[in-house]
């Protein structure tokens, strides 16, 4: 590809009208939903996962209760809804993956799509949280539970169990429950650290291969086989959520324990104290301070844990939902499929805390304790908090075990649709040798059996060290925000028709693409979150980020050795990095004058460049 096409490079060839609607690759037809029901079940199905019961509700707690849905609605408003809308339209528009549709829109801009690919690699050490929770789903059958009483060979001598409920935790030294050692000594096995991996937790490994050979069977045909599955997996979560609602706030203690998830806390909103920072520190301390430190303990982080929430639960800046959307037929709304799914996502969030803290409220009621004494977010709220409480329920078996097949089947979907929008975007970039008849099914087969095989050091003594490892660098926000600045400034600052065209007309270009799609034209508002909100707020956190960068520990103990950090920097800047080199690359191989790349998308390179210099 040359510079001597007009704008090639940075704005695509296009397509026509016909070519989009019945395009085809050279091996079988790429092959679309059967109907809207099955994209919206699968959407649904990826977004709504663990992040909505074992994450949002605890954020709401912590940060001023109602209070918190003040910033997080700013940003859904502000960040979320846009980008779920440009994203979902990209992919509709060029029926390509991650890479390959970028060809089309701004090829300088494909390293964002290379990027995408790196970061679904990370994703797929998830799993490793199904073949968690599928272990304690079958250990929920047993007759005893054995979370909830000590007495078992894995229980030191500090063990203390379910039925001490009335001994508050300061008459409770040097002990631990019964749920934490089975936690952490019988699911997990842990060792003394990431450098002792020690051996492979074989009932683990039968869980995870088990994981893997339903994602396969699911995936297999493509959009033809999962798109059946998720009338099971994305619906059934709900049935589960109603059941478990009705359950919680029937029991005693549980409206204490919806009062501290709801009780507005507004000092969580006022910030910080800007005389007492402006004494102690310099203004740009003091900027950090206010959009989030846990350096200076001015704030809570409230507004950036918000945005947080928005970016990971609605899948933005993952490729996701261009890969979901590129099976759409070209004319579908996805401007009403914006709002219905967003709405979903964060009512479904909402009623999640209803059914965690109420059955919190009644466990401390139970234990004597108050509600934030166990009060849980993350695998404690899934693995540690909740099977106590429902270990104190009457049929402690059967409301165990509806609480993990609904955790199982939340996390099935966003697995699937991580490894299917891999294996898509792959088979786009190569269609001749991955589209073919047969093809397709043997490459999901091996991508399956590799990551499998790969996988089996998540679940040996030391693989939640690893698995830490990654989440906390392979997957941050920082690489979330980065790729949400490029995608911005690629659509709204770059990406147009003609290379003369002035930067507003580059800008409407992407509701032109919606108009001709859906017959209607979004509102001005979405122009200016693309240019400017999103940019702006994505980059305000990669800031934050930055300045209250803190090395990860684990266990509240164990502290990661250098080259574990330094790994997991490389981890980081393995997908960002691509977006500038990928860009670099293709401007020095073209072959006409430099002065036919826009001064925008120059910017735009140096700019990230910049920030991963500064990582």
């Amino acid at each position: 590809m040359h510079f001597a096409k007009e704008g090639a490079l940075l704005y695509g060839l296009g397509m026509n009208k016909e070519q989009r609607k019945t395009k085809e690759s050279d091996g079988k037809p790429r092959g679309k939903w059967a109907n809207k029901t099955e994209y919206l079940l699968v959407v649904a199905g990826n977004v709504v996962g663990l992040g909505n019961v074992w994450r949002f509700p605890y954020l709401c707690y912590k940060n001023g209760g109602g209070t918190f849905l003040v910033p997080y609605t700013m940003f859904a408003v502000l960040c979320g809804i846009p980008l779920f809308l440009m994203e979902s339209v990209i992919g509709q528009y060029t029926q390509e993956g991650v890479v390959t549709c970028w060809r089309k829109l701004c090829p300088l801009a494909q390293g964002i799509g290379y990027g995408f690919l790196v970061i679904k690699l990370y994703d797929f050490t998830y799993i490793v949280i199904q073949a968690w929770v599928l272990l304690y789903l079958i250990f929920s059958f047993r007759a005893q539970i054995p979370w909830a009483n000590c007495g078992q060979s894995w229980n030191t001598d500090n063990c203390v169990d379910l039925e001490q409920s009335n001994m508050t935790v300061g008459n409770l030294t040097n002990t631990t429950s019964a749920a934490i050692e089975f936690w952490e000594r019988r699911a997990l096995s842990i060792s003394g650290g990431i450098e002792e991996l020690g051996s492979v937790r074989w009932d683990l490994a039968l869980c995870l291969l088990a994981c893997w050979t339903f994602c396969y069977f699911t995936i297999w045909k493509g959009v033809r086989s999962s798109g059946k599955v998720v009338y099971f997996t994305a619906v059934f979560p709900y049935v589960m959520l109603l059941v478990l609602l009705i359950r919680g706030v029937t029991l005693p203690g549980a409206w204490e324990g919806i009062k501290y998830y709801l009780y507005p806390d507004l000092k969580h909103l006022a910030g910080f104290e800007v005389e007492h920072c402006m004494e102690t520190m310099c203004i740009a301390q003091c900027l950090i301070c206010f959009l989030g430190t846990i350096q200076y303990d001015c704030y809570d982080k409230v507004w950036v844990e918000a945005g947080s929430q928005i970016f990971l639960s609605y899948s933005l800046a993952s490729g996701t939902l261009i890969v979901l959307g590129s099976y759409n037929e070209y004319n579908n709304n996805c401007y009403k499929d914006t709002f219905l799914l967003c709405l979903l996502n964060s009512g479904t969030s909402f009623v999640a805390g209803f059914v965690v803290f109420s059955i919190l409220g009644f466990m401390a009621e139970r234990k004597g304790v108050p509600v934030d004494m166990v009060a849980d977010s993350g695998p404690s709220l899934a693995f540690i908090a909740y099977p106590q409480a429902t270990a104190l329920m009457p049929l402690p078996q059967f409301w165990t075990s509806c609480f993990f097949l609904m955790l199982i089947l939340l996390s099935v979907d966003t697995h699937f649709v991580t490894v299917e929008c891999f294996v898509t975007s792959v088979s786009d970039l190569f269609p001749k040798h991955f589209q073919a008849p047969r093809r397709s099914e043997i490459f999901v087969l091996l991508i399956c059996i590799a990551s499998y095989l790969i996988q089996l050091i998540l679940v040996s003594e030391g693989g939640i060290y690893i698995f830490q490892l990654i989440d906390y660098y392979g997957c941050n926000r920082m690489c979330i925000d980065i790729m949400a600045v490029c995608q911005c400034l690629t659509v709204g600052w770059i990406f147009g028709k003609r290379i003369h065209q002035c930067t507003s007309e580059r800008a409407d270009r992407m509701y032109d693409i919606i108009e001709e799609m859906m017959g209607t034209r979004p509102c001005f508002y979405f122009k200016l979150c693309w240019k400017y909100f999103v940019p702006l707020l994505s980059m305000g956190s990669f800031i934050v980020y930055m300045g209250t960068y803190t090395q990860m520990e684990i266990l509240s103990t164990y502290i990661y050795p250098y080259w574990a950090h330094v790994l997991g920097w490389i981890m980081t800047l393995s997908s960002i990095i691509f977006v500038p080199l990928f860009a670099i690359v293709q401007i020095c191989l073209g072959t006409g004058p430099l002065r036919q790349v826009s001064v925008s998308y120059v910017i735009f390179v140096l700019v990230v460049s910049y920030h991963i210099t500064i990582s």
